[in-house]
């Protein structure tokens, strides 16, 4: 019949059986509703399908990458043979949450394939675990892995398995599961801490000696480790934030007077090298707190070591001459004891006024080169879309922009004033100080404060500079922040936990101060 209908064959098919159920004759209308709801029904699922090929994802996930490391991962190499795919990870299992879901992701990655450079796409960045959350569902998890604990669970797992059901609504799979989608060789690494002496490597058998208040190298004994140690002239300065600074927080103001007696400071931050010497010496074994650690040198057994770490604390990007992360507050503190000890002079954490006094090195900017952090920010619309000139701070500072992601070794960028090597970037930097938000109020005025050491109690403790992560409106000379325990610690199972290593912060590193005496000798 002429004008007749003629829809596909699964369609007629599904029109034919709403007619038979109705027993009656359908009017054309509804059945140009019915048909065009099948219709569409249909070519969502197709389109559905096609886009979750894995295919289809690397044809906007260009970098290679996310291919190569997912096919070296444990999700494309099963036991059983079955392969992981792209959609099963980066999407929930199933309803509106993966429509939306999809939308989203779809939108966001054919923009970015589209108009931005697929070269300027960091691997490195994207794959850490702030960004990997944000793609990973813990619901696509568990419905692959509904049974938490298998038979052949080891020991560690299932104590770290039930941790997480303890915590199921902080934590994710990721948080220890990071590396099972994407290989990471770095983070496959054994292991291995403990300083290795280079064979033709000079053995020191005493300490530096120190004439007058000098820049001095000193000299770890027994080890071929030594670390430069810069003389920081005292002065008085304008510590804290001026209410016109851009980004400044609330904890940093209001700006007061210090006055600061001379002190040495460590050039660079202290180094897996001198970090090992410390671990290798008074390392406790098991994993309880040994108090009383052997030690290799005599007369320093009072001294605590620390117990073995789950994973490497390096995070596999090397150690050497680049910062030692991943320890605790605590753990900073035994190695300035412990360095104390086998040197014969008085080594600590700096105060918070020291930190930001060598951090400024005789200025008063925001930096203590050229610029501000409107020019370099990428919290700026404009900076993010153009990009911000940051070639001055790139040649003083390892961060976000140019940190591959990881810490750096010191020789990546320039001093500052005073000779200290990455004060404001590439890894942030415990003070001794207790933190308190309104820590400054009691100093305001007009007398300058004469070495202030900071609230006399606290929960937490000041840590001063930014990281290889921190925007560079977080590099500020006067910017706070404090330890955060509990976040840093969310996925180390133990109970107690460790008061040695860090399971969840890999930017917190450390420099030592050496001060003098009351009298003016140095110690």
């Amino acid at each position: 019949m002429r004008g007749a209908l003629r829809w596909p064959g699964r369609i007629r098919k599904a029109i034919a059986a709403a007619v038979a159920a109705t027993g009656r004759p359908l009017r054309r209308p509804f059945v140009w509703g019915v048909g065009a709801g099948i219709a569409v029904v249909l070519i969502f699922r197709g389109g559905n399908t096609i886009t979750s090929t894995d295919s289809f994802c690397e044809s906007c996930h260009v970098h290679p990458q996310a291919t190569s490391s997912w096919i070296q991962s444990t999700h494309y190499a099963t036991k059983s043979g079955t392969v992981v795919h792209c959609v099963e990870c980066h999407l929930p299992p199933g309803g509106m949450a993966y429509a939306t879901e999809k939308t989203r992701l779809g939108i966001r990655d054919a923009f970015g394939a589209v108009f931005k450079d697929r070269e300027s796409f960091d691997w490195e960045e994207r794959s850490q675990l702030e960004r990997a959350r944000n793609y990973t569902f813990r619901e696509s998890c568990l419905e692959c892995h509904p049974n938490l604990f298998p038979i052949e669970l080891t020991d560690e797992g299932e104590e770290a398995h039930l941790h997480y059901e303890r915590r199921s609504d902080e934590l994710r799979c990721l948080n220890c599961h990071l590396q099972v989608g994407h290989y990471d060789p770095d983070a496959a690494k054994e292991i291995d801490f403990g300083l290795v002496e280079i064979a033709d490597a000079e053995i020191f058998a005493a300490p530096a000696r120190v004439e007058g208040f000098v820049d001095y190298t000193e000299f770890i004994p027994g080890t071929s480790v030594s670390f430069d140690v810069v003389a920081i002239p005292g002065g008085t300065f304008e510590m804290g934030s001026p209410g016109w600074e851009p980004y400044r927080g609330d904890d940093e103001g209001p700006v007061h007077t210090v006055t600061l007696s001379p002190f040495w400071m460590g050039r660079v931050e202290v180094t897996w090298d001198e970090f090992e010497a410390w671990y290798r010496a008074t390392k406790a074994e098991g994993r309880t707190d040994m108090r009383q650690a052997q030690m290799s040198a005599p007369g320093v057994d009072a001294v605590t070591g620390a117990t073995p770490p789950y994973v490497p604390p390096d995070q596999g990007w090397g150690k050497g001459d680049r910062p030692a992360i991943t320890m605790t507050h605590h753990a900073a503190q035994e190695y300035t004891r412990w360095l104390s000890t086998v040197t014969g002079k008085h080594y600590r954490l700096p105060t918070e006024a020291e930190w930001e006094y060598a951090a400024r090195a005789g200025t008063q900017s925001t930096y203590f080169f050229e610029g501000n952090p409107n020019q370099y920010t990428e919290r700026r619309f404009w900076n993010r879309l153009f990009g911000a000139d940051t070639e001055v701070l790139d040649s003083f500072v390892v961060h976000a922009g140019n940190s591959g992601s990881r810490t750096q070794p010191p020789s990546e960028v320039a001093p500052n004033p005073f000779g200290l090597v990455n004060m404001l970037g590439n890894v942030r930097e415990f003070c001794l100080d207790w933190y308190a938000p309104d820590a400054y109020q009691d100093r305001a005025g007009g007398t300058a404060i004469l070495d202030p050491r900071g609230p006399a109690t606290g929960s937490e403790h000041v840590v001063r500079g930014g990281s290889f992560r921190s925007d560079p409106a977080d590099l500020r000379a006067a910017a706070r922040d404090r330890t955060r325990s509990d976040a840093c610690r969310m996925t180390d199972p133990q109970a107690p936990k460790s008061i040695w290593w860090y399971s969840d912060c890999t930017d917190i590193g450390f420099r030592i101060v050496r001060e003098m005496t009351p009298e003016g000798e140095p110690r």
